[in-house]
């Protein structure tokens, strides 16, 4: 038992589910901050997990929560920008105040969860280059042990991914038009994601360094989506489409409510979610397949 406590912010969501459970079977507390704890009651069955209202995210508040914790994590990210929040800042403007919080309290470990091919200066799309400046400003700063993470789409039970597709298939009769289908992945399993952040978090060796995350087979979004179809039993024909239209589609979409698809993700797509070095054999850590595990949620 470690008996430390870890903050995780965006613990809430899919990954930080995964993530608290495996921080309490390696013997860590976790304080999760949510803005409605009562909607996630369920995290309170992981031993050693506390939930914490969290009104706002502003530093004062963050460093009264940060206090008396080894580690601070960082899971807040979206895929879209509307509802008030915008990505700059979300993956920087919060960022920065984390890290200034995290120095008040003390805090001498910080991991962040970037996206593969973040980067400020040359990210095809607006999230990759925020998600960049985010990433590249934790690991400018001085006197806190940065560790960040980039994964591929992560898939588990709950995911955004399999599920999503699921959903739309099941609700589109017939023939699915799909846009940038050539775009390629290496969707990772949350509970890889998961042990690498557990397993470099008592260890400062892996400071200052980043991990780019993958699982262990590329395809392409057609694949993934017709392998979706299959595993539900929907006999659908994905068609993919040509980039014109997937330009318009993104366009026509991006003012839907919910924002299915938008010119951001269209972009976002034009880099192939692939991996040139897998930071999970780095950290010693066997890449799941999803044909071994999208079965048991998925259909």
């Amino acid at each position: 038992m470690t008996n430390q406590r870890v903050c995780i912010l965006g613990g809430t969501g899919f990954v930080g589910h995964h993530l608290a459970s495996r921080l309490a079977a390696s013997g860590y507390r976790c304080r999760i901050l949510a803005r409605h704890p009562e909607r996630n009651r369920d995290l309170l069955l992981v031993p050693g997990t506390e939930l914490r209202q969290s009104p706002n995210l502003e530093k004062d508040f963050l460093e009264d929560q940060f206090k008396g914790c080894t580690a601070v994590v960082n899971l807040v990210g979206i895929l879209n920008e509307g509802g008030g929040q915008t990505f700059h800042e979300v993956h920087v403007d919060l960022v920065e105040r984390i890290l200034d919080a995290a120095g008040a309290a003390a805090v001498p470990r910080y991991l962040h969860m970037s996206a593969l091919h973040a980067d400020a200066r040359d990210g095809k799309s607006l999230y990759l280059r925020t998600k960049g400046a985010g990433e590249d400003l934790a690991h400018a700063r001085r006197g806190i042990e940065v560790t960040s993470f980039r994964p591929s789409v992560i898939f588990g039970p709950g995911d955004g991914f399999f599920n999503r597709f699921a959903t739309l298939l099941r609700a589109t009769p017939g023939a699915f038009p799909l846009a940038c289908p050539d775009a390629r992945f290496a969707p990772v399993f949350v509970g890889n994601v998961a042990d690498a952040m557990t397993r470099t978090l008592a260890d400062s060796s892996f400071s200052g360094r980043g991990y780019d995350l993958c699982g262990p087979r590329v395809y392409s979004l057609k694949e993934l989506v017709e392998y979706t179809a299959r595993r539900i039993g929907r006999r659908t024909t994905v068609i993919g489409l040509p980039d014109f239209a997937a330009r318009l589609q993104a366009r026509v979409f991006q003012h839907v409510p919910g924002k299915p698809f938008t010119m951001d993700n269209y972009l976002s797509l034009q880099t192939d979610s692939v991996c040139e070095h897998n930071g999970l054999a780095e950290l010693g850590i066997r890449p799941e397949t999803l044909e071994s595990l999208v079965p048991s949620y998925l259909g």
